[in-house]
């Protein structure tokens, strides 16, 4: 299918790896010119960046300047936003051990860097008359989880962020979209530092048992893989669903049960 992406400019946060890096890579395949957003870049995103439809800014999306920094690359230019940044630190003390310092890294960088970002993207886009938002959201704003309560919470906010600003600015071409992953086979999940590493450490389970019971809760039995949320993603930044706005799309292999 051809998605019309071609000669498009997007810009990407969270891009050196897992589902940024994916949603970076189907970009790029698909002909789009990509400003693609890390606080460090990766072997992958620097091949991407060889093969010239990516150019990279190493930049910290915690940071107050730093949405405003990146998105300023796009030279008024820009087509599509996808807000991917963000980080679930898992929470095995429970509440009473998440500080005011923690609180504020977590929505600080699972809330304010897409509003930050989107806050520097959004006058070219309204300037233009058209634009697509996609913002990596987590079936967790809908399924609070106290193993990761600031990161529920703040994804919480954040889709209600995206929902209203749909609503402000559809009638102005542009479209805001959220995607809610489930567990995702990524380093947030899977990695040294990772959800199941860390549950590990603090209980004394095999790593690997905790990822099998997480997938083990879906009806698929399994992660999602990182290409599968950009195709996604890369099918809302295209016009081929030009009439799509404020809509959250689920990909958990089916954990929250719809009926």
């Amino acid at each position: 299918m051809d998605l019309g992406l071609d000669g498009r400019t997007a810009v990407v946060t969270g891009a050196s790896r897992g589902i940024g890096l994916a949603i970076t890579r189907g970009l790029a395949a698909h002909g789009a010119h990509v400003i693609a957003g890390a606080r460090r870049s990766s072997a992958e995103l620097d091949q991407l960046a060889k093969d010239g439809q990516v150019r990279v800014l190493e930049v910290d999306l915690a940071d107050h300047e730093g949405p405003a920094r990146l998105v300023a690359l796009a030279d008024q230019g820009l087509d599509i936003l996808v807000n991917n940044v963000g980080g679930a630190p898992a929470r095995t003390g429970g509440f009473l051990s998440i500080t005011d310092e923690d609180w504020q890294a977590t929505l600080t960088l699972n809330l304010m860097a897409a509003v930050r970002t989107t806050r520097s993207a959004l006058p070219a886009m309204l300037a233009a008359g058209k634009g697509s938002i996609v913002t990596i959201c987590s079936v967790n704003a809908a399924l609070p989880d106290p193993a990761v309560l600031d990161y529920s919470a703040a994804k919480a906010a954040l889709a209600g962020f995206c929902k209203a600003l749909s609503k402000e600015v559809g009638s102005r071409g542009v479209r805001v979209n959220t995607i809610s992953p489930g567990p995702v086979a990524t380093d947030l999940w899977l990695g040294d530092q990772g959800v199941a590493q860390t549950v590990s450490h603090a209980t004394g389970a095999n790593a690997e048992d905790v990822a099998s019971r997480a997938a083990q809760d879906t009806v698929t039995g399994r992660f999602s893989r990182p290409e599968e949320v950009a195709d996604l993603v890369l099918l809302l930044a295209s016009d081929r669903t030009a009439n799509v706005t404020g809509s959250d799309f689920r990909i958990d292999g089916g954990l929250i049960p719809t009926w």
